[in-house]
């Protein structure tokens, strides 16, 4: 029989109300006790006793078993899970950044009180990866993890692309759709994408990395001229997060805009949706599909986990359980689509191997060989109007890195991502 969850809610905001709509009316064994709102004043269609602002009632409440966080301040989300876990309250989570900076103390700490923290609406919205990282490839070998994980700024991308529209306008939609965070830079600058994948990253190879170890770079600086080179070549650029192991002991990790194929899964990804790809060496590569953005979509991923809890469920963290030597590194290159402005911006980055390029009073660009850390070292650079980057898909690896996969499914020169 399943335990009764007497829910104290955090934010009744876009994912807020579309839990609660999915809630009332099924016999789930749930009861929302107290809903913790910023806002007093603002309107609602709920009786205003189920409304308080104070955070404490909820984590002090003796009824309430189960609290679930549903804000956009990481700040606040740290402090009130980490009080309900150390209480003795279950936790449901969708705050990417908050797990992503403190997942190893939250583990910790889910393990010292005997708590669970559930946070599958965190990744991707609807689609239930974490879970699948968690058991279906509990004992899989992971090549890499990569995809679509930000709706909001693939929702512009495919205005772009597909309709011509102009970045400003695609935004301002996006925007007043109710997908994009209240900074948008946050979607279009890949630091939201980054956290989810600093999440997957856990779940797929026991890697708790600081999110500030991860290359973000975003779609802001784009430009008519990269849509026009990238149309000329019949690609689409996507915003996509990646995740690989380049040998048998090394990981790395990146979000970048990238040149798709026709032929490549996440092509066709279209909008909010988002998508992911896992290439495992048994399962080979399979796909996941779903809306990522929205407050049905990522309210239907926070209740399975609430649903979860019902019968006591806990992630295991077997890979990170396992200890199993993988290490984060930079140690790797890329090969990237640069347009720019200043040839020390070409210079500064050490670009290599240059294959293409093409310069007018307008308009210059390079493709080339870069390395992932040089790029961690000039995010600063990378962030300059002027300059806009795309990963080609290709990532070349140097002699030491051969030598260390040689006994690696993965033991090639250049792979194309």
């Amino acid at each position: 029989m399943s335990k009764k969850l007497k829910i104290g809610l955090f934010g009744f905001g876009v994912v807020g109300q579309g839990l609660h709509d999915i809630i009332k009316g099924q016999d789930l064994n749930i009861e929302v006790i107290k809903i913790a709102i910023k806002n007093p004043e603002k309107k609602r269609n709920l009786d205003k006793k189920l409304f308080t602002t104070d955070h404490q009632e909820l984590l002090d409440h003796p009824d309430i078993n189960t609290i679930v966080e549903l804000i956009d301040d990481a700040d606040a989300a740290y402090a009130i899970v980490k009080k309900a876990l150390i209480s003795g309250k279950n936790v449901v989570s969708a705050n990417k950044k908050m797990i992503a900076l403190h997942l190893a103390e939250l583990v910790a700490l889910q393990k010292k009180y005997g708590t669970s923290l559930l946070y599958e609406g965190s990744v991707c919205g609807s689609i239930p990866i974490i879970r699948n990282l968690e058991e279906y490839y509990d004992n899989e070998l992971l090549h890499g993890i990569s995809g679509i994980f930000n709706g909001s700024s693939n929702y512009i991308l495919s205005k772009i692309f597909n309709e011509g529209m102009s970045y400003d306008l695609a935004l301002k939609q996006v925007q007043d759709l109710g997908f994009a965070e209240s900074d948008p830079i946050l979607d279009v600058g890949g630091y939201d994408a980054k956290y989810k994948l600093a999440i997957a990253t856990a779940h797929a190879y026991g890697l708790f990395i600081n999110p500030d170890h991860i290359l973000n770079i975003g779609i802001q600086n784009l430009s008519e001229s990269d849509v026009k080179y990238a149309k000329e070549k019949n690609f689409k650029i996507k915003l996509v997060p990646t995740a690989r192991k380049i040998s048998t002991q090394q990981v790395i990790t990146y979000v970048l805009p990238k040149f798709v194929r026709s032929d490549d899964f996440i092509y066709n990804v279209e909008n909010e949706y988002n998508c992911v790809t896992v290439q495992a060496a048994f399962a080979d590569k399979q796909f996941f599909f779903g809306k990522g953005a929205g407050g049905h979509p990522t309210g239907a991923a926070v209740l399975s986990d609430i649903a979860a809890l019902r019968y006591g469920y806990k992630y295991e963290y077997k890979k990170y359980q396992q200890q199993n030597g993988l290490v984060h590194t930079d140690n790797v290159n890329l090969e990237v689509y640069l347009r720019y402005e200043h040839e020390y911006t070409v210079e500064k980055l050490k670009i290599e191997n240059i294959r293409e390029r093409f310069s007018n009073k307008d308009y210059k660009y390079v493709i080339g060989n870069v390395s992932l850390k040089s790029l961690l070292e000039n995010r600063e650079l990378l962030q300059n109007k002027d300059v806009f980057i795309a990963h080609t898909g290709k990532i070349t690896y140097t002699a030491q890195q051969i030598l260390g996969a040689k006994n690696n499914l993965l033991s090639i020169a250049t792979l194309e991502n």
